[in-house]
């Protein structure tokens, strides 16, 4: 194959991302599930908005491009609940894996491994772009799940800690947004939508 069948396959490949759901639902459409592609695109603009509350120095093109390959796995090893059991997500992780091997191979070799290493890279969160990445990825569900009174969290009984831990990529990342996240989740447990 050449690279530009490769790319091609690929291309055709992650548009099956469209067809992965989440827990998250989309008020504005019935209450629909969203899907990855959406909240890939969403959390992306998101980022773009919202970086000049990183209080790191971040490079918001790698940000970008980790968000937009962030679910592409999830075409594979499909979407797990954010607040899914332990047990669950270490097995997630190792479906993770293996998807992110077939699905960046289809790719030419040098795109194959930049975009792999990318994807490790907002897997591990120890670099700043990557922390910041996580940190869009987390608060874009608190904003959607607020403005659907309680959304999933209420559906799943899930509490203010639990959101507090998977947001915490923000407190020392976007101190700011931090302090939205916790204002957000006291209201939340004050209308009942948080345990």
């Amino acid at each position: 194959m050449t690279d530009l069948e490769q790319q091609l396959a690929f291309i055709i490949e992650i548009d099956k991302l469209k067809a992965v759901y989440r827990q998250t639902t989309v008020k504005e459409d019935k209450d629909r599930y969203e899907n990855s592609a959406e909240h890939s695109w969403h959390i992306t603009l998101t980022a773009q908005l919202l970086q000049d509350y990183a209080e790191q120095p971040i490079d918001i093109s790698r940000v970008v491009k980790m968000l937009l390959i962030h679910d592409i796995i999830e075409i594979d090893a499909g979407d797990l609940f954010a607040f899914a059991e332990s047990q669950d997500h270490e097995q997630q992780a190792l479906k993770e894996e293996k998807a992110a091997q077939r699905l960046f191979g289809l790719l030419p070799a040098a795109q194959h491994e930049y975009y792999k290493a990318l994807w490790f890279e907002f897997e591990e969160a120890k670099t700043n772009d990557a922390q910041f990445a996580k940190g869009m990825d987390r608060i874009l569900p608190l904003v959607q799940n607020m403005n659907n009174q309680g959304g999933s969290w209420a559906k799943h009984k899930i509490s203010q800690s639990q959101v507090l831990t998977r947001n915490n990529y923000l407190e020392k990342m976007a101190p700011k947004l931090w302090q939205y996240v916790v204002q957000q989740t006291d209201l939340a447990v004050a209308n009942g939508w948080l345990l």
